[in-house]
């Protein structure tokens, strides 16, 4: 039994709008700079969609994250550190135009261009280049795209799904579609780490995360191939790697990372979870059905006095205990079983989860071919237009998850490795608790259907609360529970540094805490 810590994510697509203040943020700090024009170390994309870079989900392109051998054991799908045959052509490496290539505009030409006929316009300006250029594409080109042809029925998610299935999702009268906020997952079985043949990448051992140190780097760039979530980047002017640094510098000063702090929706949650080293191996090489079960037995109990007493042999302070007790992540992931991984078959293990996205309530919708056969299908609704049928009693309102706009498979593939019993299961408490509330506030919903909702998912009217109030109305410290920084520990380990253990067992030298 090997206790560490890591600072861990959640977040809860229910409640993002989409409003990319968290993206901004993080660019304002961290990559508004020659060079890093290009990168968004957070993005937030439309699903269905192909996402940023376009298609990033599809490793048979990239080729990132692992793959599970026949024997059981794992490599990383692409050569790694360990086999260098493409170090100096890699035909899976991401280009520029799968990001998008930076633009300004040149904004002096509305002010000194001389006096014409025609209309003046600032002509975009390649950041690259400085040559004019035509807009092909950025970050967020599909922004809200939720049914076109170019983008969302481009999801490498949609692949399980039949073509009824598919068509069903992109009915206009039922198209749906929600937002997915990414950033460095900080995994426990990072692939950056391991492909890097200069050994730049690391993780540290008092959070776990994971930085890169630019005195180390020599460009190789297979972190930027190896990462499944492309969340690695290759600055073309210093000639390094960069990547999500999780705001360091203000977690050591107890402050949350930029893009969560400016988070409009509140929809991001931070704390520590205690997981077991001696697990990650286990969890990462498990089948395909096993992955989220063993991903998340890998995180522990922290008030278990053994897994304490574990942890402080370690070195683990006691404030970061204390913290790892109070974790947002560590109720949505385990006591509550509401938060899942991204895309788990990357067999990264990563270590931001996804409360996955229920929607907003909406009426039920069917065909009819009149006026009259809608009032027959349901006399009391007053809403039909042209062929569609609109049900907005309370009975239509809350309906199951099969009757749900976005299909169980395709959460699935995202979030469960295909399961949609494992995906189910998250739904049907977040359905539970709405219906809980329905009748504690709306009343037309009887207790016994509240409680049978609660009990059906094992779930208690306490536990409900607390679920309501920590995605409803929490408190900025209820959402960030930051362990106190021990610099006296910093000092140390660079005083005495030496090799030190890296994930899946893979050395990785002890380094000052350098991100970019």
């Amino acid at each position: 039994m090997d206790i560490r810590s890591q600072i861990s994510m959640t977040f809860h697509l229910d409640k993002c709008i989409g409003c990319h203040t968290c993206s901004i943020a993080c660019k304002n700090i961290w990559t508004d700079r020659k060079g890093a024009e290009y990168m968004w170390w957070n993005n937030v994309e439309t699903k269905p969609g192909t996402g940023y870079p376009g298609k990033w989900e599809d490793q048979d392109k990239y080729q990132g994250g692992w793959v599970r051998n026949a024997n059981g054991s794992i490599k990383l799908r692409a050569n790694g550190k360990k086999g260098l045959f493409n170090i100096f052509h890699n035909p899976h490496m991401p280009v520029i135009d799968d990001y998008y290539e930076p633009w300004t505009y040149k904004y002096l030409d509305l002010i000194q261009a001389p006096e014409a006929n025609d209309q003046i316009t600032a002509r975009p300006i390649s950041l690259i280049t400085g040559k004019p250029m035509d807009i092909k594409s950025g970050p967020n080109w599909d922004d809200d795209l939720s049914g076109t042809p170019d983008y969302a029925r481009q999801d490498p998610n949609l692949k399980n799904l039949s073509a009824a299935e598919q068509e069903a999702m992109f009915e206009l009268e039922r198209m749906a579609f929600y937002y997915l906020p990414r950033m460095c997952n900080h995994c426990l079985n990072p692939a950056c780490v391991a492909s890097c043949p200069s050994g730049a990448l690391y993780k540290r051992g008092e959070d776990g995360v994971v930085l890169v140190n630019q005195d180390v780097c020599r460009a190789w760039r297979m972190c930027v191939s190896a990462c499944p979530y492309k969340k690695a980047y290759f600055n073309w002017n210093t000639g390094k790697s960069e990547k999500c640094i999780l705001c360091f510098p203000r977690i050591e000063s107890d402050q949350a990372p930029a893009c969560m702090h400016s988070c409009v929706g509140r929809i991001r949650y931070l704390g520590v979870v205690l997981y077991d080293a001696d697990k990650i191996k286990e969890a990462a090489s498990a089948p395909e059905n096993e992955l989220v079960d063993r991903h998340i037995d890998a995180i522990v109990d922290p008030f278990d006095p053994d897994m304490v007493a574990a942890a402080k042999i370690n070195g683990v302070a006691d404030s970061t205990i204390d913290a790892a007790q109070k974790s947002p992540t560590y109720k949505f992931v385990k006591e509550w079983g509401l938060a899942m991984p991204l895309h788990p078959e990357f067999r990264t293990l990563p270590m931001l989860f996804y409360v996955p996205p229920l929607l907003p309530v909406m009426a039920s919708v069917a065909k009819v071919d009149n006026k009259e056969q809608a009032e027959k299908l349901n006399p009391i609704s007053k809403h039909w237009a042209d062929e569609w049928l609109y049900n907005t009693t309370t009975d239509e309102l809350w309906g199951t998850l099969d009757e749900a706009r976005l299909p169980l498979k395709y959460l699935a593939n995202l979030f469960t490795a295909g399961d949609e019993k494992k995906i189910a299961a998250p739904l049907k408490k977040l359905m539970a608790v709405r219906i809980y509330r329905r009748w504690k506030t709306v009343g037309d919903i009887t207790e016994e259907r509240a409680m049978a909702a609660l009990n059906e998912t094992d779930m208690t009217p306490e536990m409900a609360e607390e679920i309501y109030y920590m995605t409803s109305l929490p408190k900025f410290n209820d959402r960030f529970v930051i362990p106190a920084a021990h610099r006296e520990q910093a000092i140390e380990m660079l005083q005495n540094t030496g090799d030190a253990k890296g994930s899946m067992g893979f050395g990785s030298r002890v380094e000052p805490a350098r991100g970019m």
